[in-house]
């Protein structure tokens, strides 16, 4: 249909218009053109469900880009959706879109293939230089090992010699130097240092101060626990989860334990227990809510992570209805909160919960929508650097899902660029895998394949 088709001036049309019934104008333009929902939402990125419930008003239907795709799809009139005429672009105007090393990430779909290869090819040599230096680029990663931590785990009789005295500055130093080395993906120093990091907490309690040796050895288990996952290491992550429970409730408080209870809900869903792994992380949050004896800012942020996470669980089961009221409580916490806050080695806000929309609306399906969340986000301004490389992975992922690999490929390239460490795991070998069918498209693909650890 073109702009001068009768729909758009029949008194049906008008009234949807007066009444400023977007849905109402895509239905008629849709069936207009013969074209189903699954069809429609194929091109649009949405599920035929949600395309439904906005063509029904049951979900509002604001989202600019959205509206952009369906008047391109459908020939709509953009002034009836309520869109500002398109116009050309200059060729010398900057493509609006997230930049990654100069390069953007998200932008126009219709771009000039040849111009979009060299886009990729500069992004790639730009990240490789940046992040792994010239000589870098060509080594296959090796993988941290957890050799020291399962030894101290699944050979108890073993002693780990301490280099300092347990003193309470100085376990206090040991857990804040783990966090941040989680906090900057630096999974290799974090694998080396926690066997004696550990020993000295534990050295804590006989040294007169139980209850910080309890909250400090449970956090330091967390902390294995988020690296254990981090390297698919699940077998070993069920076992830190359980050793930093059971620490906190030797004596800790009560975020300490309900921190301790999101990693162990974390151990239950690795292991395909997504029921009860949904349960235990909902049971935390909920104790929380009577606690006065904790900071309520500190409160607060376990308590919406803790929704978040159940909410991620339920969306890796499929569970839609679960998964969406989980992460509206996640959300409803971070409005208490009112900003992205980083407590006790772990961030929770208003930008926490967009990232946890961008991961759930991919594991449902609605690759488009996870893409219109991460739009909102500024990676730049979330905290730490496991944040923004997390941020460009699920970014990626919704992109592959969408069947876009040259933004996928960008994506992953600003992953690389923010932590080279983090896209050495199985989800970005995966991808980097599928990528390289279109390494005639898609300039160096190969070599970072191989940088990941995908080829030899």
């Amino acid at each position: 249909m073109d702009h001068t088709h009768p729909l758009w001036h029949s008194a049906a049309t008008r009234d949807a218009f007066a009444r400023r019934d977007v849905g109402a104008i895509v239905r008629s333009a849709r069936r207009a053109a013969d074209v189903t929902l699954a069809e429609l939402g194929k091109q649009v990125g949405y599920t035929a469900a949600s395309l439904s419930r906005m063509e029904r008003g049951k979900q509002p239907m604001r989202d600019v880009l959205l509206l952009q795709r369906l008047a391109a799809c459908l020939d709509i009139p953009p002034h009836l959706l309520g869109l500002a005429p398109q116009r050309q672009r200059a060729a010398s105007d900057p493509t609006d879109g997230t930049r990654v090393g100069g390069h953007t990430v998200f932008g126009e779909e219709g771009k000039d293939p040849v111009r979009r290869r060299n886009l990729l090819a500069g992004l790639a040599g730009a990240t490789t230089s940046a992040a792994l230096g010239p000589s870098a680029a060509a080594r296959a990663p090796v993988p941290p090992s957890l050799s020291g931590l399962e030894d101290v785990l699944l050979h108890r009789h073993m002693q780990v010699r301490l280099t300092r005295d347990p003193t309470p500055s100085a376990v206090a130093a040991a857990v804040n130097a783990s966090r941040a080395d989680f906090g900057a993906c630096r999974y290799d120093t974090l694998a080396r240092a926690l066997p004696a990091r550990i020993a000295l907490a534990q050295a804590l309690g006989t040294h007169g101060h139980p209850e910080q040796a309890a909250t400090a050895v449970a956090e330091l288990y967390t902390t294995a626990t988020r690296l254990c996952i981090k390297l698919g290491e699940d077998g070993l992550g069920a076992v830190t989860a359980d050793r930093a429970l059971t620490a906190a409730l030797g004596g800790a408080d009560a975020l300490t334990v309900a921190e301790a209870h999101r990693m162990v809900s974390s151990a239950w869903r690795r292991q395909g227990h997504h029921a009860r792994a949904t349960d235990v992380a909902v049971t935390a949050a909920r104790q929380l809510t009577t606690d006065r004896t904790t900071d309520i800012t500190e409160r607060l942020s376990v308590q919406g992570n803790l929704y978040a996470t159940a909410a991620y669980t339920a969306a890796k089961q499929g569970d839609r209805h679960t998964a969406h009221a989980l992460i509206a409580e996640a959300e409803a916490t971070a409005g208490q909160l009112g900003h992205d806050a980083l407590l006790r080695g772990t961030v929770f806000g208003p930008s926490q919960v967009l990232l946890h929309r961008v991961s759930i609306c991919h594991l449902l399906g609605d690759a488009g929508q996870a893409i219109e969340h991460a739009r909102r986000i500024d990676p730049a301004a979330l905290p730490t650097t496991e944040r923004r490389a997390r941020y460009w992975i699920d970014v990626a992922r919704a992109f592959d899902q969408w069947g876009k690999p040259d933004r996928c490929y960008q994506a992953l390239l600003a992953a690389e660029h923010a932590a080279p460490q983090e896209v050495r795991r199985g989800a970005v070998q995966h991808m980097a895998a599928g990528l390289m069918v279109h390494d005639r498209t898609l300039p160096g693909v190969r070599a970072f394949a191989r940088r990941v650890g995908v080829l030899a």
